[in-house]
């Protein structure tokens, strides 16, 4: 759920080559505050696909060794950025597997972003690199995706509703993904395995 400052329509709009830089400025934001906490930080989500289609936020995913909710939340807080309440936020389900997160908002009145905090060498870590990285290589899938995220927000401008239809949407791009991923042989770089 947005916060009061996040609220409105979801708007899905076309590729913007300045959410690149937008995610090079915000990523030295938060390996400034976390240091060596932060194992990796990278571009996930739409936005990191050149040529998709997307909400105007830009994702950004920080491999931890471990979720520590109090310490990693104050960490956070003192640069501004709120933790995101919701259960959905707080835990995700990957390959099965039931996986703590935490995923913050911006501070009041700075760029949307959302900052996932996930596990090295996790099943979530390793879905948000997937994701990317399939889209990256497989043009027809990432048309098809972007359409549909265009298609959907049209008519469903509520984030939470639009969130929850994508949920089965994406559950079969991603085993387009795998598919591709076994075939070309793509793994999630050493660097990101804890």
């Amino acid at each position: 759920m947005p916060f009061p400052d996040e609220a409105g329509p979801v708007a899905v709009v076309d590729h913007r080559p300045q959410w690149a830089a937008d995610y090079t400025r915000l990523a030295g934001v938060l390996r400034d505050a976390l240091g060596d906490r932060a194992l990796a930080v990278d571009h996930v989500g739409s936005t990191s696909v050149p040529g998709l289609a997307a909400k105007d936020c830009i994702d950004v995913q920080v491999l931890v060794e471990r979720i520590d909710e109090d310490a990693q939340t104050a960490l956070m807080a003192g640069i501004g950025f709120r933790c995101r309440p919701e259960p959905w936020n707080r835990s995700e389900v990957s390959s099965g597997l039931h996986l703590p997160k935490l995923v913050f908002a911006p501070p009041v009145g700075a760029r949307r972003c959302n900052v996932h905090l996930r596990v090295a060498g996790g099943a979530g870590a390793r879905f948000a690199l997937l994701f990317r990285d399939y889209l990256r290589a497989d043009e027809t899938a990432r048309e098809a995706w972007g359409a549909f995220k265009q298609r959907l927000a049209v008519s469903v401008t509520d984030a939470p509703d639009y969130g929850q239809i994508k949920v089965p949407a994406t559950v079969v791009l991603m085993g387009a993904a795998e598919r591709w991923a076994a075939a070309a042989g793509w793994e999630v770089a050493p660097a990101w395995c804890a």
